[in-house]
């Protein structure tokens, strides 16, 4: 990684528990917090809140 980087890679989970899991990037100046997004999760079938891991 570069050292001006300022965007890095998380990995959202499921908060369902199937273990499901989206790969996405967030910009670590703007977004200090931990990224939620609403997707869709295969093994429910539904749209289901996903959090960002650590």
């Amino acid at each position: 990684m570069a050292r001006g980087d300022v965007r890095i890679q998380v990995k959202l989970v499921s908060t369902a528990g199937t273990g499901t899991t989206y790969m996405t990037t967030k910009n670590k100046r703007n977004t200090a917090e931990r990224l939620e997004l609403r997707k869709f999760d295969k093994r429910t079938r539904k749209i289901e809140v996903f959090r960002e891991s650590r």
